[in-house]
């Protein structure tokens, strides 16, 4: 069998150490060739001795780099198109890994895209990047891959609707004043999934879910009016596809990152693996389903709306929420204000261009600008 290379983009975080976990098992099928981090220098380190991959790159280089790594954010791009790697898991967070992923497309690679904010800020510009390059988008998060497994092959014609499930995050059954008060150690403390602290604080405001929704439409070719959203506390539901025909069907698992990780190495294959444990319906009965309370959670009706907007405001979402969460886990603003910063950012910047890569990442700094004078006293 001839292994399959493979690039983790951002392998030091929570989505690249789980694949790493993934390839250990799956070691006759695949093999590391490049590794890139932010600026975990020290577990980037154990990682090249221990996978000895021909690439390893940091972003933020300095001295702690190792003597053959590539440094700087060009690092991503110059793994993401080597000659070796035959699959690109881009696990980076936020806007960094656009260029990353666009440049794995235009050279025919499969991406495996754990960095929703790629298609959330420019799916059409993936979608023409894979079409000049032969290069595929397989997603990583566990939500599309529930969608991509539900259809299996049918065309886009065949779905009514798609329903991405939420977990509702610490703050599902709290009041909406209280949720605005919340703290730091409150809203990183997901009752489900053990993820990254940005994306669980994205979790926590559910604008997440509405980069998700964003990146499924882009993903299965479906319109907004197609995508819904449920609450389901158990994660267990990962998404639910409804076909014009009435039938529905859903994909159960585990929270667990392992299995999307590995689908979207092997797809449209199945391989035998150990990793997420078996199955028992009664162990996680029962299983529930809520409505989003829209009016405690105002990020994602504000991030579906960029969607239908379409443009530069998706970017401009993507990158408020990003400067806002980044503020809120310095300490700097209340968790309250983080939708609000979004809602700003929109009024004023949803109306920018948003054709081309320049202009979206023009519009991606002038909200980021926005959101950082908001909050300056």
């Amino acid at each position: 069998m001839t292994r399959r290379g493979v690039a983790i983009l951002g392998s030091t975080g929570s989505v690249g150490t789980t694949a790493l976990r993934v390839l250990d098992r799956q070691s006759d099928r695949f093999a590391v060739t490049a590794l890139t981090a932010g600026s975990n220098a020290a577990l980037l380190h154990e990682q090249a001795a221990r996978y000895a991959p021909a690439f390893v790159g940091l972003v933020g280089g300095g001295s702690e780099a190792g003597a053959e790594w590539r440094c700087g954010p060009e690092c991503l791009t110059a793994a993401a198109t080597r000659d070796d790697v035959d699959i690109v898991l881009n696990a980076v967070v936020g806007a960094a890994g656009l260029d990353a992923t666009l440049a794995a497309l235009e050279a025919g690679k499969r991406v495996a895209l754990a960095n929703k904010e790629t298609l959330v800020m420019a799916g059409e510009l993936a979608a023409a990047a894979a079409r000049r390059g032969g290069g595929e988008l397989v997603p990583v998060d566990s939500e599309h891959s529930a969608i991509l497994q539900c259809i299996a092959g049918r065309p886009s014609v065949e779905v009514r609707r798609v329903i991405l499930t939420a977990s509702g995050g610490p703050f599902r059954a709290w009041p909406r004043e209280r949720v605005q008060r919340a703290t730091i150690a409150d809203a990183l403390q997901h009752p489900t999934w053990s993820m990254g602290r940005k994306i669980t604080i994205d979790s926590a405001t559910l604008a997440n879910k509405a980069l998700e929704v964003i990146e499924a439409h882009f993903l299965f070719g479906l319109d907004y009016d197609r995508i819904e959203v449920v609450v389901h506390p158990q994660s267990v539901v990962h998404s639910f596809v409804e076909f014009v025909d009435g039938s529905v069907l859903a994909q159960l698992g585990v929270p667990s990152m392992e299995l999307p990780v590995l689908y979207a190495l092997t797809h449209p294959d199945r391989v035998p693996d150990t990793g997420v444990p078996p199955f028992d319906p009664v162990e996680l009965s029962p299983l529930t389903f809520e409505p989003v309370r829209a009016d405690a959670f105002p990020a994602l009706a504000l991030g579906i709306q960029a969607g239908r907007q379409g443009g530069a405001a998706p970017a401009v979402f993507n990158a408020a929420n990003e400067q806002a969460v980044a503020l809120f886990l310095d300490g700097a603003i209340g968790f309250g204000d983080i939708p609000r910063a979004i809602s700003a950012a929109l009024d004023h910047l949803a109306h920018l261009d948003g054709d081309t890569r320049d202009a979206i990442l023009a519009a991606d700094a002038a909200a980021r600008r926005h959101v950082t004078r908001l909050f300056r006293c």
